[in-house]
């Protein structure tokens, strides 16, 4: 789908490993992620209304339509991309957003990752069973 509007805002978010390269642009309120509607990708109620939360937050649901592309990482996480890129994007369209948007935390980076295996260890922090005998 190619986006042909005179205003197209362009912001990417993050979360874990998945990046999400959002374009908000003028129109009925349509979610396009990885060119499937956001009800089809999400698949799950939860992470469909993470994905709304910025726009349900500054009422601007029905008046902007969402096109992005989500790599890497679950469905969750990949979520949690798109709805930091689509807050991202509406900062670029107004900054009148920003109080909403910064009151509901939709701007803070979750810079949480998965820590890495340690060697001699079962897991990041997690030790092989200790036994005396």
């Amino acid at each position: 789908m190619a986006i042909s509007s005179s205003m197209t805002f362009y912001a990417t978010g993050r979360r874990k490993t998945s990046v999400a390269r959002v374009w908000l642009t003028d129109g009925s309120g349509r979610i396009t992620i990885n060119k499937r509607s956001a009800e089809q990708y999400t698949t799950r109620p939860t992470n469909l209304k993470l994905v709304e939360q910025p726009l349900v937050a500054t009422n601007t649901r029905d008046k902007y339509d969402v096109w992005c592309t989500a790599k890497g990482g679950g469905l969750t996480s990949q979520s949690g991309a798109v709805r930091l890129g689509i807050a991202r994007a509406l900062l670029r369209v107004s900054d009148e957003y920003r109080e909403a948007l910064k009151d509901a935390g939709y701007l803070t980076r979750d810079s949480r990752k998965k820590e890495r295996k340690k060697y001699g260890r079962k897991g990041a922090r997690a030790r092989f069973q200790f036994s005396k005998r």
